[in-house]
C-alpha cells in the first residue's frame, strides 16, 4: 500500500484500489487531494498488471462529501472558473480512463463526491449511502460536471430535481433512477465490488478498452455515427490475439487463456 497526504492506494493485480483518505473531513476534496488523485491515475494508467480500478472513501461515513467549503468561499469569479476547469479536466481524464473504473460508494457522495462517482464507469453503493448535489444551497452550481453528466445518465427531469432541490437521495432511489448499478449491505460492499471487478478483469483488456471507447464516444454521436464507430472498433478487435484465442477456446470447449495482446 502507498500512502500520500490525502489518499492511499494499493495494487492487487488485476485490481487497484484508490481510497480518499480524509475521514475526519468526510473525505472532502481539497487541492492536494485532487493533485494526488491525478498523479495516481497517471501511474495506474501505465501499469499493465492493473485491469480494473476501484475508488472508495476511508471510514464508514463518506465516499466524499464534496469540496472544501473553506477553499470555495475564497474564490473570486476568475479563480472560480479556473477551479471548475481544473476539476472538470481531472474528472474527464477519469471518465476517459482506458480501464474500467468502479465507484464504491460507502457513505455520503455529495457535490464533488457524486461528480467523481459520475465520472466512473459505473457505481456500487452501500444501502446506507446518500447521494446529492447540494450546491444550490450554497448559492452556487456544480462545477465538476454534474449539470452535464447527471441528466445524460438519469434524464433531465430527475436530474433537475436533484440539482434544484439540493436534497440527497437514498441509494435505493439512486438504483431506481439508474444512477447506481447495484446496492448491497455496507458489510458486503467491498467484497461485492471486488467480485464484480474480478469478473470484468478476467476478460481481455483490449476488448474492455474498445467497449469503453465505443460507449463513451458513441454517447456523443447520433446513431448512424455510433454504429460506424462500433464497426471500426469491432474490426480492431478482430486483429487481436485474444480474439483468436477466445473464439478458438469456445469452439474447443475450454477456458480461454488471454494474454492482453
Amino acid at each position: 500500500m502507498s500512502e500520500l497526504t490525502c489518499l492511499r492506494w494499493e495494487t492487487q493485480p488485476p485490481l487497484a484500489w484508490i481510497t480518499l483518505a480524509r475521514p475526519e473531513k468526510l473525505n472532502v476534496f481539497n487541492r492536494v487531494l485532487l493533485e494526488e488523485l491525478e498523479r495516481v491515475l497517471d501511474e495506474l494508467r501505465l501499469n499493465a498488471a492493473v485491469r480494473v480500478l476501484l475508488i472508495t472513501g476511508a471510514g464508514d461515513k463518506a465516499f466524499a462529501a464534496g469540496a472544501d467549503i473553506g477553499e470555495l468561499a475564497a474564490l473570486e469569479p476568475l479563480a472560480g472558473r479556473d477551479h471548475a476547469l481544473r476539476g472538470q479536466a481531472l474528472f474527464r481524464r477519469l471518465e476517459l480512463f482506458p480501464k474500467p473504473v468502479l465507484a464504491v460508494i460507502n457513505g455520503l457522495a455529495l457535490g464533488g463526491g457524486l461528480e467523481l462517482a459520475l465520472s466512473c464507469s459505473f457505481r456500487l453503493a452501500a444501502e446506507s449511502a446518500r447521494l446529492g448535489q447540494p450546491e444550490v444551497k450554497l448559492g452556487i452550481i456544480p462545477g465538476y460536471g454534474a449539470t452535464q453528466r447527471l441528466p445524460r445518465l438519469i434524464g433531465s427531469g430527475p436530474a433537475l430535481e436533484m440539482l434544484l432541490a439540493g436534497e440527497p437521495i437514498s441509494a435505493a432511489e439512486g438504483l431506481r433512477l439508474g444512477l447506481i448499478n447495484r446496492v448491497v449491505p455496507a458489510a458486503e460492499l467491498r467484497a461485492s465490488a471486488e467480485a464484480l471487478a474480478l469478473k470484468i478483469a478476467a476478460n481481455p483488456p483490449w476488448a474492455l478498452r474498445l467497449c469503453l471507447e465505443a460507449v463513451r464516444q458513441g454517447m456523443e454521436m447520433n446513431l448512424a455515427e455510433g454504429l460506424q464507430l462500433e464497426a471500426s472498433l469491432f474490426a480492431l478487435a478482430c486483429n487481436s490475439e485474444d480474439m483468436r484465442e477466445g473464439t478458438r477456446a469456445f469452439l474447443e470447449k475450454r477456458p480461454p487463456r488471454f494474454t492482453g495482446r
